[in-house]
């Protein structure tokens, strides 16, 4: 079966900086992907390669079968059947919403562009806002008005470059789980840019961690946070600490919190150094507990404490508490391990 996207080996480079290198990884199906990773990684430039905006000195890049590049050869962006919504969203403020979604089809007859022009108002809820201008609108408004104008020509795949940034954090996740639900309903792929990995699980089935220009992982979410493949995606998902701790016999890691049961290294042996991944909701309060810990900080967060807590040796670890079990700064409180996903690491 052929891949609907499928990037194959590709080098990025602005000489004598390689910004994406050998990187590979593939879209199975019609579906909704993120590219993740901090400031700098390579995140939009992978996303303007894809998009033909950026020639690739290595590897190819292919939809639905087509070669958009390889080295040498790069098919022109109007000619990928990919739509794309930039970080400013770029709309005209000089024209009216209507007029703003038309703009990518002028070659249409006038009265298909219109008619097209009516359903993605309607898609998108501002089907009573056609002679508005973006000033006039809202920052949520104006997301939507440039996701009708990149729809507007029936794009194969969608291209995301940090649309959301401006907007608050509970709109910006609202607004991806709505735009998924739009892509999927008309049967487009999808394939967003972002820093936010909460943002990325609200839009994404697939999530590619990058750094410094490497993909580190391509997955789901769940795997990402329980199966993290280095060191750095289990630092950059979600919330945890790296608990030092050493290989014990059979399938038990010894650290300071207990032994835990878990898988072995493939090459590992009793003794043998190791880092556990420990994440809040890992570690239990509880007052029957013989092990304490000492609460440092603790963050409110509504129904839950985030307590920060200091092992004897001084090493520090996460609690996720429920919020009447409120303790300051200074009191030690009984903690228990209960982790059912165990990810460790060599130490080096």
């Amino acid at each position: 079966m052929t891949p609907f996207l499928e990037l194959n080996e590709i080098d990025i480079a602005y000489p004598p900086r390689r910004v994406i290198e050998n990187l590979s990884l593939r879209m199975e199906e019609t579906g909704i992907g993120c590219l993740l990773g901090p400031s700098g990684c390579g995140k939009t430039t992978l996303l303007r390669a894809i998009a033909g905006f950026e020639p690739v000195q290595r590897g190819s890049i292919r939809l639905e079968g087509l070669e958009l590049s390889h080295s040498g050869r790069t098919l022109p962006p109007e000619r990928r059947r990919i739509g794309m919504m930039f970080q400013d969203l770029a709309l005209f403020p000089h024209l009216t919403l209507a007029d703003n979604i038309a703009f990518g089809l002028r070659a249409w007859k006038a009265g298909e562009r219109q008619s097209r022009v009516r359903d993605l108002l309607r898609l998108v809820g501002l089907e009573d806002y056609a002679k508005r201008y973006p000033h006039q609108i809202s920052g949520g408004q104006q997301q939507r008005v440039a996701l009708a104008r990149a729809l507007a020509p029936r794009p194969r795949l969608l291209l995301l470059d940090e649309p959301f940034s401006s907007l608050d954090v509970t709109l910006r996740e609202g607004l991806a789980r709505e735009i998924r639900a739009i892509l999927l309903r008309e049967g487009i792929g999808g394939l967003l840019v972002s820093h936010d990995q909460f943002e990325a699980f609200a839009f994404a089935d697939e999530i590619g961690v990058l750094h410094r220009g490497r993909l580190l992982q391509w997955d789901s979410a769940y795997n990402l946070y329980h199966r993290p493949a280095d060191r750095f995606v289990a630092g950059f998902i979600g919330q945890g600490v790296l608990l030092a701790g050493r290989m014990g016999e059979g399938s038990r890691v010894c650290t300071e919190l207990g032994d835990i049961d878990g898988v072995p290294l493939a090459d590992g042996a009793p003794g043998d150094p190791v880092e556990v991944l420990v994440r809040p909701d890992d570690v239990s309060h509880d007052d029957a507990s013989p092990l304490t810990a000492e609460v440092v900080e603790r963050a409110f967060r509504g129904a839950d404490f985030l307590y920060t807590l200091k092992l004897p040796s001084g090493a520090r670890l996460l609690c996720l508490a429920p919020s009447h079990h409120d303790h300051a700064p200074g009191e030690r409180i009984g903690i228990r391990l209960e982790i059912d996903h165990l990810v460790m690491f060599r130490t080096a």
